[in-house]
């Protein structure tokens, strides 16, 4: 099967084809490291783990980078106010580092819940000032940034006399310019240009000597000094949120342009964002739920605790280019469609095949693989995933029959599907330890009503099966034992 993809430069989907085949390199923003990830961390970084598991599915030998921003991302994404995780510091009565260790920690151990896979290199920023320091010199050999009071800038307007500057973002300087209006301009030539590095104040606590100052590399470095480092100057795929298209990525055009004549990647890929009452998600506008609030129930606005898996098929429920709404009933309508879908993948495995198939199982594999690679379409493949569902509950009632080889093709196509690309685990819909206790005490007390019925004693049977039913629970005796639900 042949990907395409949907570049946000060119505006269409395109055939991926790698530069360095069999070799594919992509880079995706991570997250800047001053508080706990929330939903709108969990979308991008579900989006990109989807697609480096189908690049190493489809046989690429694919190097995967991911960077942890810890110094240089203002409150402001203009180049004006405080550095996030030095005020983070500051509040919290913490080294700045401090604050980075604890929060990565926290992204880590979210992200290792959700199923995301780590990156194959995850570089931070302040272990790469070097690399940042001789790209802003390069910039400035080549007579597209100017040194003013210590700081470094980006001349925009001398850049887009030659290039273009809005080409991700379809926006024209002239109406930037308009628009713009920066604190700290007094120190630019014009209010577009944005910081290279920046000199730090005498209270700032980050800080490296350079050739101008001593202080911090503008945010928008990092990734092309790190992208450049770990994957060339020129490689495929540079993904993130489309909040990043501007001013992060259409920077980082910048900068690899006016450094080496030429941007260095190939596709653009973006996902849509999380809302939350049709506002984006974000720890800047005060309006997210934390990853670890929807595991434990914690947040006001929810009403029950929310398994990894039951995040991770929310967000796999859309497409990655399309908005995600928060809200309860959706999030319990993904609930219910991931426990549908894994309870038919449970039953396939309890199939014993028969000489010969009266159900029709062929193209599925062919099916799921055309839509995945169809600009990593999952709602298509969880769609025929469901459709499969039912010819395995049909199977599993007795009312059809499946041959050896065809049960067999449907538990790899399932297996590969759901677990290896698709990165849900069977095991793990529960939201904590206590929820697997409570599943198991219910197990026992339905193997105590079945041990009362092979002893004919009828009323201690009908007794937990009617009480049971008075809580909601629904039992269903099977001809291997039992099975409930709510």
């Amino acid at each position: 099967m042949k990907l395409t993809i949907y570049n946000t430069l060119t505006r269409q989907k395109e055939t991926f084809i790698p530069l360095h085949e069999p070799h594919a390199g992509m880079y995706v923003c991570g997250p800047t490291v001053y508080g706990d990830p929330h939903l709108g961390h969990a979308r991008p970084a579900i989006t990109f783990d989807i697609l480096f598991r189908l690049l190493k599915h489809l046989g690429y030998k694919a190097r995967y980078v991911r960077n942890i921003t810890d110094v240089g991302h203002l409150e402001h994404d203009a180049d004006d106010g405080e550095d996030k995780i030095a005020k983070k510091a500051r509040l919290e009565e913490l080294e700045p580092m401090e604050i980075v260790q604890y929060y990565t920690l926290r992204y880590h151990k979210a992200m290792d819940m959700l199923n995301v896979l780590p990156p194959s290199i995850e570089p931070c920023a302040s272990g790469h000032i070097i690399e940042q320091i001789a790209l802003v010199r390069k910039i400035l050999d080549n007579g597209y940034a100017y040194e003013s009071e210590g700081s470094v800038y980006f001349d925009v307007e001398k850049y887009n006399k030659k290039h273009r500057y809005g080409i991700l973002s379809n926006r024209k300087i002239e109406e930037m310019l308009n628009t713009r209006d920066l604190d700290g301009q007094d120190e630019k030539r014009h209010p577009v240009d944005f910081a290279l590095w920046k000199k730090a104040q005498p209270q700032h606590i980050m800080r490296w000597p350079s050739p101008w100052s001593n202080g911090f590399p503008g945010w928008h470095c990092e990734c092309t000094a790190m992208g450049k480092k770990y994957l060339g100057e020129h490689f495929d795929i540079h993904g993130g949120g489309m909040d990043l298209i501007f001013p992060h990525h259409e920077c980082e055009i910048a900068q690899a342009v006016a450094s080496q004549g030429d941007d260095m990647v190939r596709y653009w890929v973006h996902n849509n964002m999380i809302t939350i009452n049709g506002q984006k998600m974000g720890k800047s506008l005060g309006n997210f739920i934390t990853l670890e609030e929807f595991f434990t129930g914690s947040h006001a606005l929810l009403t029950q605790a929310y398994s990894p898996m039951t995040i991770r098929f929310f967000i796999l429920q859309a497409h990655y280019r399309s908005t995600v709404d928060f809200s309860n009933e959706a999030l319990v309508a993904a609930q219910k469609g991931l426990e549908r879908l894994l309870e038919a993948y449970s039953r396939l495995q309890k199939l014993a095949p028969s000489d010969t198939s009266s159900v029709d199982i062929t193209g599925l594999r062919e099916k799921c693989e055309e839509a995945i690679c169809d600009d990593l379409n999952t709602p298509i493949v969880i769609s025929h995933l469901f459709d499969a569902g039912k010819v395995i509950n049909t199977l599993y009632n007795g009312n059809g029959t499946i041959s050896a080889d065809d049960l067999e093709e449907l538990k790899t196509v399932f297996r590969l599907f759901i677990e290896e690309l698709l990165g849900l685990q069977t095991g793990a819909t529960s939201s904590n330890s206590h929820e697997e206790a409570y599943k198991k005490a219910i197990d026992l007390l339905l193997s105590i009503r079945r041990q009362a019925k092979e002893n004919k004693d009828w009323a201690t049977s009908d007794r937990i099966r009617n009480e049971m039913a008075t809580f909601g629970f629904k039992v269903k005796d099977t001809k291997d034992g039992f099975e409930w639900g709510l």
